[in-house]
């Protein structure tokens, strides 16, 4: 579960390069963790990137 709900950031894929330039594939994961916000004014579980929980873009319930 890799995708924020609020932003829908999600994996971007890339290509890996090692010193001697030999190419892979890679992914980069955004930091995504799962807190207890006010969705609609009730209380409710979900998925966020922790770019949105620090701009404010989510209200956290205590």
């Amino acid at each position: 579960m890799a995708k924020c709900e609020v932003c829908d950031k999600g994996v971007s894929f890339g290509i890996k390069v090692s010193h001697s330039h030999r190419r892979s594939n890679r992914t980069w994961k955004p930091n995504v963790v799962k807190v207890k916000a006010i969705v609609d004014g009730t209380p409710k579980r979900i998925h966020v990137c922790t770019r949105c929980l620090r701009s404010g873009k989510v209200t956290r319930a205590v």
